[in-house]
């Protein structure tokens, strides 16, 4: 099959109208729906989204690749877009996006469907091919283009097949074994094994690339490969087959930078410098710094592992908490009862029992995903347990994350201790060794650090509980504006955390004062977007108008995210002023004791607040303080050309 044949001429844009992400993702799919190549809107676009939240497709050079594989998709397409302003796309390099390719994959796919993906794929890291691309005009351009550099590549496939098989790579020659993956294998996974080839083949080192990709494991690589090579690279964004490099030098890299960093990751596995890598999880302190980036990233990743999984038990079982208040004081409940308050009527009480049953899982769930996060599924039971542990204890949340982690790295010691045991006990260590002595150890741990862990606990809700005026007030105003710092980054995402973890403990009495700041303070920047388009038409373009009309609705819904493509394309004046508007709204919010039940839902939650009307009131004022400044910092577009 030709690419050709998967990239049709009615499935073309060439002239893409989106401005962002968003827009863009949207314009595509609408485009695969209108042409019958998928079948259901909201499920492909489900698909491209989770690809999305794992890493941004979009590679850099001007080239996005979006892909999913799902139900929706009736056959196999390969959408081109071209977009002659460039798009905001979260690119990698943070440039403008102007290429687009969205691949949509059945479920079913056969090899020959994946083989032409992988082509297509390989074909754009070459830079004069991409040059070539942007200054199409048509369709009928587009597939010429295809057509010829298809043919050169089956060209090019052969005579390197016919000199690796004349000319077999020498002992003199460095040789390397590389390994990459992404979460779906369509795209990255084989533009990576192209980038790393290329490279190698230019700095004169030799390498074997093993792809594991939708098709399978391609190009495996042998025992032979591995003895023989003097480092490993593995550039994935999934699980791959690890043991078997134990003992070599090794680079552990996310794909996106087998595509764009192949250079650095080919010198550091020959260098001889990089971290060896030692099977079983007995990889050194170094070498985790080398798999993740950094300790500190390390530690960010496994924490929010344990967050995201966390936080779905988090927001249904509040909700329905705090429904159950609603419903109570709408039946009504005597003066002498206000204690049973969530409880007292039958219906209300269901509610609660339900919302209970899921927010009792809340600390269990974090220290089971963070300990699974640093030691794989051994770590879940240990983490599960250490949680409970830390909820009957009363050391409550911060008992439940410093659980988790004990919980992983106890369950990663025990694979040291356990390392030389016969292989035929091998089977049983998971099921048997790794969870009894990890409980063992962790839970006695957990009794003793549970003490002063209550205590700092306690003496945190007794702090929270006692906030009034100006001490609310600057808690509140802290949370907001690192709510507005980064926008959904690590900054937000521990103000979000905090919030919740506060609501844990106050959902019963009420609600919580921070939650409430946290969540005002997050729906500012989209809405002060709205505002700094409404008032200051003549510094936007048409485009980011329109996105400031969406931005409503991103702000009314607590999604923060909503502001990332303005505060992408100038984030020295965008941030400062969100910042500004969302800090003023938290102190309004905590100065007047505005306590909120819920720990997400925006508008939608509003009755769930003590001051509805207020709560709303200083989203107003804030939004309007960080739109006007934004305004009246923001350049012209005229002027910013």
């Amino acid at each position: 099959m030709k690419i050709n044949e998967l990239m049709l001429k009615d499935a073309m844009i060439m002239d893409l109208q989106a401005t962002d992400k968003k827009g863009a993702i949207d314009e595509m799919v609408a485009k695969l729906y209108a042409v019958g190549r998928i079948s259901d809107i909201e499920v492909y676009k489900e698909g491209i989204l989770a690809r999305e939240a794992q890493t941004s497709t979009g590679l850099g050079d001007g080239i996005a690749m979006p892909h999913a594989k799902n139900s929706a998709v009736k056959e196999a397409t390969v959408l081109f877009a071209k977009s002659n302003a460039g798009v905001d796309y979260e690119a990698l390099d943070g440039q403008p996006t102007y290429l687009f390719f969205m691949i949509a994959a059945p479920e079913g796919a056969n090899d020959t469907h994946l083989q032409a993906l992988a082509a297509l794929s390989r074909l754009l890291i070459d830079p004069d091919f991409v040059a070539k691309l942007k200054t199409a005009t048509t369709a009928d351009q587009v597939q010429q283009l295809f057509s010829e550099a298809e043919t050169q590549q089956e060209a090019d496939a052969l005579a390197e097949e016919a000199a690796n098989q004349e000319a077999a790579p020498t002992s003199e020659r460095p040789y390397i074994v590389a390994v990459t993956a992404c979460p779906t294998g369509i795209a990255h996974t084989y533009m990576a094994e192209d980038a790393l080839k290329k490279k190698a083949k230019e700095l004169g080192v030799d390498i074997k690339v093993e792809t594991n990709g939708s098709e399978g494991i391609k190009n495996r690589l042998t025992e032979a490969d591995i003895a023989r090579a003097t480092g490993v690279i593995v550039a994935a964004d999934k699980k791959v087959e690890m043991d078997r490099f134990d003992g070599k030098h090794l680079v552990n890299r996310p794909v996106s930078d087998g595509i764009r960093k192949t250079e650095q990751l080919i010198n550091e596995a020959m260098s001889g410098t990089a971290p060896v890598f030692h099977g079983s999880g007995q990889a050194s302190d170094k070498e985790d710094a080398s798999a993740d980036g950094s300790v500190g990233q390390r530690i960010y990743k496994d924490l929010m592992n344990g967050v995201s999984h966390m936080l779905p038990f988090v927001i249904a079982g509040g909700i329905m908490i705090a429904i159950s208040f609603m419903v109570d004081q709408f039946m009504g409940v005597p003066q002498d009862a206000l204690s049973q308050l969530g409880n007292y009527n039958q219906a209300a009480s269901w509610f609660n029992q339900i919302g209970s049953a899921a927010f009792g899982f809340m600390l269990p769930v974090l220290a089971g995903f963070i300990a699974s996060s640093i030691s794989d599924r051994p770590g879940l039971i240990v983490g599960f347990a250490a949680g409970a542990l830390a909820n009957t204890g009363g050391a409550g949340f911060l008992g439940a994350l410093i659980g988790g982690f004990l919980a992983g790295y106890v369950i990663k010691f025990l694979r040291s201790l356990f390392k030389g045991l016969p292989k035929s006990l091998e089977g049983i260590k998971t099921i048997l060794f790794y969870p009894v002595f990890g409980l063992l150890i962790t839970g006695f741990l957990m009794l003793l650090i549970n003490v002063p862990m209550k205590a700092i606990n306690d003496g945190l809700n007794s702090f929270l509980t006692g906030l009034s005026g100006t001490n609310a007030a600057l808690l509140g105003a802290l949370l907001a504006a690192m709510m507005a710092a980064d926008l959904g980054g690590p900054i937000n995402k521990a103000a979000y955390v905090f919030g919740t973890a506060t609501l844990a403990t106050t959902v019963a009495e009420g609600g919580s004062v921070v939650m409430a700041s946290v969540m005002a303070g997050g729906m500012v920047p989209p809405l002060a977007i709205f505002v700094a388009t409404l008032l200051f038409k003549n510094k936007f373009t048409k485009d980011q108008k329109e996105a400031g009309l969406t931005n409503i609705v991103m702000g009314l819904s607590f999604v923060t995210e909503g502001a990332i493509p303005f505060a992408a394309a100038d984030p020295l004046r965008a941030i400062p002023s969100f910042i500004v508007g969302s800090a003023l709204t938290g102190a309004l919010v905590g100065a007047f004791d505005i306590q909120l039940m819920a720990p997400h839902g925006g508008i939608f939650v509003v009755l769930l607040l003590s001051k509805p009307i207020l709560f709303l009131l200083f989203i107003l004022i804030g939004a309007i303080v960080s739109g006007v400044v934004f305004g009246l910092l923001k350049k012209a577009p005229e002027q910013t050309a």
